[in-house]
């Protein structure tokens, strides 16, 4: 049906490569770029698809980009590179005319900031231009939000709270190892968590606030506050959510690890000389340490990630639910040769994408995952490897 170009071959483009080959009525031809040609090219031959291409690009030269993107004429393009580069790979698809879908928001290099006002005012610019931009594909930000659609579609009359919960219970067993690109993972959980209460953002300390939630099929774990993008959009969008919150999972082991980094200056984000060689330590840091992408073989355990909501039902009285989705790293690792959280993210993407293509997500402008229909994505997402459960009516603990 269509042709498509994935920039980014790490873990999570490892995944999108894998399953959009898997969907052949969909995606016909595939074109997949990094900087570094040699990883797309191990990727394609692990995959052993003829209908993949591959090619080179530094993602953060709008020039190089328009060429690559005139040279393949994808009809869309799956930005899994670093958040770094949205808004060059934006600029890129609306001089040549093709359709964008990204996984994480666009944060600046010198701080970590996250948030979607980047992105979202590139919105006249793609309707005049007839294209569709499609953000925060992955699973948080990008299931999240279509779990929260879903709810409110089927389900609540008035959300009144979300909490989002993610919790990795598999172990690689590496002292210290990251689930996705090392640099972004450490800038995401030392900066100040945040959530959304009564029309207000408060602010916390790092990791400050915390409490053990109970996940199906894992038990009980130790859950942290963390302030995500999806956040943003989701009350933005849902006006009727009073109080939004993001927690994530984190044993103390990786704690300990991450506050002596921190202590040793290790996860600072600005420029040092280094014997007469300007180096970023956190980026020295991803160097070091051991690769996402070579997790998988020796990955155990689960993933567990979902939305716990409350509010009305449709006929106005209260319920509570949750929806979620358990995800083995054994089995991620048995099909795409990557560990479960760059499968949960590269699954939806590829969904994501599917949905474009086919028309059934595609509307000129700026869009988060949460404004469009739900069905069809939730239809999709059991049959691609990420079956969904529900829970009504228990307590939340939140």
């Amino acid at each position: 049906m269509a042709k498509v170009l994935i920039i980014g071959a790490g873990g999570v483009g490892t995944v999108v490569a894998y399953k959009c080959a898997a969907n052949p009525e969909v995606f016909t031809e595939i074109v997949l770029a990094s900087r570094t040609r040699s990883k797309c090219d191990a990727v394609k031959k692990a995959i052993g698809s003829d209908r993949i291409t591959t090619d080179s690009v530094d993602a953060d030269s709008v020039e190089q980009l328009v060429e690559l993107f005139n040279r393949h004429k994808p009809e869309l393009v799956i930005n899994v590179a670093l958040p770094y580069q949205d808004l060059t790979i934006m600029d890129a698809c609306l001089e040549c005319g093709v359709n964008y879908l990204d996984t994480a928001n666009y944060e600046p290099r010198d701080e970590a900031h996250f948030e979607y006002s980047w992105q979202w005012a590139y919105r006249e610019k793609f309707e005049k231009a007839g294209l569709t931009a499609i953000l925060g594909c992955g699973f948080d930000p990008g299931v999240s939000g279509v779990f929260t659609a879903y709810a409110a579609k089927h389900y609540f009359s008035e959300m009144t709270t979300l909490d989002i919960v993610d919790c990795n219970a598999g172990n690689h067993g590496k002292a210290f190892a990251t689930n996705f690109n090392p640099e972004i993972n450490i800038r995401e959980i030392t900066q100040n968590g945040r959530y959304y209460q009564d029309g207000e953002w408060i602010t916390t300390g790092p990791l400050e606030i915390h409490k053990p939630l109970t996940y199906p099929n894992i038990g009980p774990r130790e859950s942290y506050l963390l302030y995500h993008e999806e956040l943003e959009s989701l009350v933005k969008n849902f006006p009727s959510i009073r109080r939004a919150r993001f927690w994530m999972t984190f044993g103390q082991e990786y704690l300990t690890h991450l506050r002596v980094i921190q202590n040793i200056g290790m996860a600072r984000i600005d420029e040092i000389d280094y014997n007469g060689t300007k180096i970023v330590p956190l980026q020295f840091l991803k160097a070091v340490l051991p690769n996402p992408q070579d997790l998988g073989e020796n990955y155990h355990g689960e993933t567990s990630i979902g939305c716990r909501i409350a509010g009305l039902d449709k006929d106005g009285k209260p319920l509570t639910y949750y929806i979620y989705n358990n995800c083995s790293h054994e089995e991620a690792y048995r099909e795409t040769g990557m560990q479960a959280v760059s499968y949960t993210t590269g699954v939806p993407a590829m969904i994501g994408a599917m949905m474009c293509l086919t028309g059934k997500w595609k509307r000129p402008g700026v869009w988060n995952v949460e404004e469009f229909d739900p069905d069809p994505f939730m239809e999709q997402l059991g049959k691609q490897g990420l079956p969904w459960h529900e829970v009504i009516n228990s307590d939340l603990e939140v």
